[in-house]
């Protein structure tokens, strides 16, 4: 009985000591921002402006060799923007552009970057998607809005407005713009080439990413500025099954495409790929935390105690969470018989991976590959990149962004994270230590799903801010 006193004691103690850890996390002033849209006439004009770059439709396909529709983009450009063009020194690769702005010194170069070429865009959309029509709420809608001619916009617009106004950065700026991003194709890589060939280190690379929203995560609360600081690395595989083919009419078992059905649900149950919190990870959840719901709240002021737990539950829980802590496959095409009643001899699935840092490509691969081969099934590696440098959170070049977008947004909390998506910044850390994936604008819940999908839209309200927080790294750069 003494035993059980004791523990039941010690248990009482444990059960306290967690609860008062979560107590004592109080809510920071991002549990209570919200941001204001600007609504003056600069906001209006922005709005415009950016319609007629929302206006000159842009998408960009796998290996697409006719790119006349973005130097037709180019003229809008010019147009737009005619001090960047006519005091900046202007390089085209094959449809991509970069832009030299020279400071009084050519130490610590830095590089904005946002790209030209949008995803198809088809469905019916509530305004047509090349219209840029802009509504009663400020909202300018169209393909691209968000991902990323809205970024694109604010960062020409800023050296523009910075030209006008006879400023003179202390060091040379760069604007980069591919129109291969959305299949990873030739412009960024074209364009570090030639940095490399210039011999240039760039400081800092302010590329696309985490943006400012309002409960990044469920179950917390506030408006938060997500810094992507970690990219994972991408491949897509193919994993093929073989046989002697037949007639459907007396189908054998384990065909090719049963085995590849067999191994894709043995995947899906049992992942062969590692769960781990890394120190970025971490340090999201630490910032998040003292805005999470009370339940959450003793979960991740509680780490020491519930992180192991949290590792095996996460990707089960939240899959976008999930992603951050883990290499994903997610299987994406299929190709079995040409016949109706034919048993394929080849069949086939391929699967899109995003590689963790502490599980890279090949251990990645090696460990579903193991499993495919149980059902006699070849693994075959398409294309590959590794995860990219992680940039740290203590550095000078994030603690610049962060300052930056507070200003630009009062009261707002600022969290690094894991991109669980891809951008060109993966090229470019090559050329800069410093590659940070994130565009100061406000976008809402609906405007975030909107990415890639129906109804992309933003509000011309954030604008402003976006032009000012380009305008303001420039000024403090050194």
């Amino acid at each position: 009985m003494m035993i059980i006193g004791v523990i039941l004691a010690a248990l009482a103690v444990l059960i306290l000591i967690v609860v008062l850890r979560a107590v004592m996390l109080k809510p920071t002033e991002a549990k209570e921002a919200k941001v204001k849209l600007d609504t003056s006439q600069r906001s209006v004009e922005y709005g415009k402006r950016l319609a007629k770059m929302i206006q000159k439709e842009t998408i960009s396909c796998l290996n697409q060799e006719d790119r006349s529709k973005f130097y037709e983009f180019h003229e809008v450009l010019e147009e737009l923007f005619p001090n960047v063009h006519k005091n900046c020194e202007k390089h085209v690769f094959n449809g991509s552009l970069l832009f030299k702005w020279s400071g009084k010194s050519s130490q610590n170069p830095i590089l904005f970057m946002s790209h030209q070429d949008v995803v198809e865009a088809g469905g019916t959309w509530e305004h047509a998607p090349f219209s840029g029509d802009i509504d009663e709420e400020g909202r300018v809608w169209g393909r691209g809005t968000v991902d990323t001619k809205g970024s694109l916009f604010c960062i020409f617009t800023a050296i523009e407005e910075l030209i006008g106004e006879g400023y003179q950065p202390e060091v040379d700026v760069y604007i980069g713009s591919s129109c291969t991003e959305e299949w990873s194709g030739d412009g960024a890589p074209a364009t570090v080439e030639y940095l490399k060939e210039q011999g240039i280190e760039l400081a800092l690379v302010l590329d696309e990413g985490g943006m400012i929203i309002e409960e990044p995560i469920g179950g917390v609360k506030g408006t938060y500025g997500m810094v992507g600081v970690v990219e994972k690395g991408y491949g897509d595989v193919k994993f093929t099954a073989r046989s002697n083919g037949g007639h459907a009419s007396a189908p054998k078992k384990n065909s090719p495409l049963v085995r590849l059905g067999k191994f894709m649900v043995d995947v899906e149950k049992h992942s062969p790929f590692v769960n781990k919190f890394t120190p970025t990870l971490d340090e999201m959840f630490r910032r998040c935390a003292p805005n999470m719901d009370f339940g959450m709240k003793v979960i991740f002021a509680n780490m020491w105690l519930f992180k192991p737990l949290l590792e095996k539950l996460l990707p089960s829980i939240n899959s976008v969470a999930g992603a951050m802590i883990h290499t994903t496959l997610a299987f994406t095409t299929a190709k079995g018989s040409d016949g109706l009643n034919v048993l394929p001899q080849e069949a086939y699935v391929t699967g899109n991976m995003r590689f963790i840092h502490h599980q890279p490509n090949e251990e990645s691969i090696k460990a579903v590959s193991k499993i495919a081969k149980k059902y006699d099934i070849e693994t075959e590696i398409i294309c590959q990149d590794p995860p990219c440098p992680i940039v740290d959170y203590n550095s000078n070049a994030f603690r610049l962004v962060e300052e930056t977008a507070k200003e630009m947004y009062p009261g707002i909390g600022i969290c690094p994270y894991i991109m669980t998506g891809g951008t060109d910044a993966k090229y470019y850390s090559e050329v800069s230590k410093n590659c940070i994936r994130f565009a100061p604008l406000y976008i809402n819940g609906q405007q975030y799903g909107s990415i890639h999908a129906l109804n992309e839209n933003i509000y011309q309200g954030t604008l402003p801010m976006g032009v000012d927080f380009y305008k303001n790294v420039v000024k403090k750069s050194r």
